[in-house]
């Protein structure tokens, strides 16, 4: 007989949020406690939705909502699409969160990604040919940031492995490098000299191949939003926020380890590793607790972000490593 246990993030599939429940704004609203106390229905424009509607046709929405991956579940509820949607980190349009608005200037049609480096021969490829190509499905995922909030996300993409194979890397590729657009005239917070455009991340490649690591081209059902990081982000929750790069044009393998953008701007708060730990705080702050972001629930942090069982491994050997910053 086969015994599995279950695993510390998991519930069963009956127990997470209905996808009816969550597309609802009535009941997203009822769920959260913002009706007419918490946060007030000003707290949250109506616009929303309809700037989503509003973005440029997207040709791949006839993809989503895809099949959600049974595997990926979580212990608690989703958070809801109008509070994730006004709750961003998009440094190229504002270090304000509520920059959706301002977002909306991201040009996501047409866009190109590049692979190359250490690949068996370089290419750029359309992003619509490029997610026809994959699997796609959805995940729920845990998301903490390193500024010690969380959030949950159904997320839909491929595994970042899928591309990893796609892009046919040489043996000698020890990293992948990922690199965000530059456009300052498109995205005015690339104007500010003090950040070493464009936004840089990477991965070992054990990592990128790691069943968890997955690359975001949906959420809530539909192509994800601009402030979100549309056309194509990464998720890797196991690692704080900053690692989950966002609009990425180009994937590069090579054999230097990469210095990602807020690693070059403070090295000693964020670094190369970035997984969570609650027992390794940031310089300026605990990471005892997470704000879970729809409840405003305080609660204990997980190492791994409860991810321990699938990504542990991973880092056997690097123990004098600074995994956790």
């Amino acid at each position: 007989m086969l015994i599995r246990n279950k695993r510390r993030w998991e519930i069963a599939e009956r127990e997470a949020t209905p996808e009816a429940a969550f597309l609802d704004r009535r009941q997203i609203l009822a769920a959260a406690g913002l009706g007419a106390v918490g946060l007030g229905a000003a707290a949250l424009p109506l616009g929303v939705t309809g700037r989503a509607a509003a973005q440029e046709a997207d040709p791949t929405a006839d993809l989503y909502p895809a099949k959600r991956n049974g595997k990926f579940t979580l212990d608690r509820g989703l958070t809801p699409e109008e509070i994730n949607a006004h709750y961003n980190n998009f440094y190229e349009f504002s270090t304000d969160k509520e920059l959706a608005d301002a977002a909306q200037r991201l040009r996501t049609r047409p866009w190109q990604v590049k692979f190359d480096g250490l690949v068996e021969a370089e290419k750029t490829v359309d992003i619509d040919t490029l997610i026809r190509a994959m699997p796609l499905e959805e995940r729920l995922y845990r998301h903490r940031c390193v500024e010690a909030w969380s959030m949950t996300v159904p997320w839909t993409g491929f595994p970042l492995a899928a591309l990893v194979a796609y892009a046919k890397p040489l043996a000698a590729a020890k990293y992948v490098r990922m690199e965000t657009f530059l456009d300052a005239d498109m995205a005015p917070g690339q104007n500010q000299p003090w950040y070493p455009w464009p936004y840089i991340e990477g991965l070992t490649m054990a990592e990128a191949t790691n069943d968890l690591a997955f690359m975001v081209t949906g959420a809530y059902g539909k192509p994800v939003m601009k402030q979100m990081g549309a056309p194509l982000r990464l998720a890797t929750p196991w690692k704080y926020g900053f690692k989950s790069i966002k609009s990425i044009v180009r994937f590069s393998f090579v054999e230097e380890r990469p210095v990602g953008l807020w690693e070059a701007l403070q090295s000693s708060e964020y670094g190369f590793w970035a997984n969570v730990n609650p027992e390794v705080p940031h310089p300026r702050w605990s990471q005892a607790e997470e704000r879970v972001l729809h409840t405003g629930e305080r609660v204990p942090t997980l190492l791994f972000n409860g991810y321990a069982e699938e990504v542990a491994g991973l880092y056997k050997g690097l123990e004098n490593e600074p995994l956790y910053m």
